[in-house]
């Protein structure tokens, strides 16, 4: 009878052993739920932004920020400036939108309209490529030769030219560089709106018609003649200095409005 008593008793005290454990372990889930969680990478990277690169990114847009703004104050020619001489001229009235690439000059000549249109978007590439030559060379120009050439780079230029007593239109393709107008192409339009037409639909039908030669092929005093034509509207040695210049100074502008958007996004 002692023998079984005695195991009786062991069984009961390991019972209350396992409660106790099991009562112990409860009791330590309970506290941890209890505990505040530690502060987690996720939670310390995101009072930055979502990643840890997004300080080091926002300090060099600064950066580069900075040393543009310096670089437009430190021009010799405000853009202001520059706009307010060609508007004295009282020939073109410009149409310039922030956040746009593209810059329009329209005006009336006698019964017709015209309309010009010029692009930023080749101005930032040119200014790489001329600075790329100009480190190869061992004979650097001088800084006012360098100047001078920053603004011979060559910008695709698109005129249109309506008359109110026709329904006809003609689109002239030129490049403007080194002060002057050199003419690639000019189309007739029976249909005058394809020529200012943005759709896809207008985009078809153009596809389909005669452009006309390229105008080198032309004879020389047809090619003379047209000059004297562009010349008298105002598309002349003033404009062709004017748009370079004007196009540099814009290029600028709109990349510090970039950078100042994207730094802002970034900090966001």
């Amino acid at each position: 009878m002692s023998s079984i008593r005695a195991l009786r008793q062991l069984s009961t005290v390991s019972s209350r052993s396992a409660v106790f454990r099991s009562t112990s372990f409860v009791a330590r889930a309970r506290l941890a739920s209890l505990q505040v969680p530690s502060r987690t990478f996720s939670v310390s990277a995101r009072s930055f932004g979502q990643g840890t690169a997004d300080v080091a990114l926002s300090n060099k847009l600064t950066e580069e920020m900075k040393y543009e703004k310096e670089s437009m104050t430190d021009s010799p020619k405000e853009a202001g400036d520059i706009l307010e001489q060609f508007k004295a001229q009282g020939k073109w009235q410009i149409e310039d939108t922030s956040f746009n690439d593209e810059v329009t000059l329209t005006r009336k000549f006698g019964n017709e309209n015209l309309r010009l249109t010029f692009s930023i978007v080749d101005i930032r590439g040119e200014q790489e490529d001329f600075d790329n030559e100009a480190a190869s060379e061992e004979n650097d120009e001088d800084g006012s030769q360098e100047e001078e050439v920053l603004n011979t780079y060559p910008i695709r230029v698109s005129l249109t030219v309506t008359k109110s007593s026709t329904p006809g239109s003609l689109a002239i393709d030129m490049m403007c560089q080194e002060g002057q107008f050199v003419v690639d192409n000019i189309a007739y339009y029976k249909d005058g709106s394809l020529a200012t037409d943005l759709t896809a639909e207008a985009d078809w039908k153009r596809r389909g018609i005669y452009m006309g030669p390229q105008f080198d092929t032309l004879d020389i005093g047809l090619q003379e003649e047209f000059d004297k034509f562009l010349q008298e509207r105002g598309v002349d040695q003033t404009l062709a200095l004017f748009i370079p210049e004007y196009a540099e100074h814009k290029e600028q502008r709109e990349y510090v409005s970039w950078l100042e958007g994207v730094k802002g996004f970034v900090d966001a």
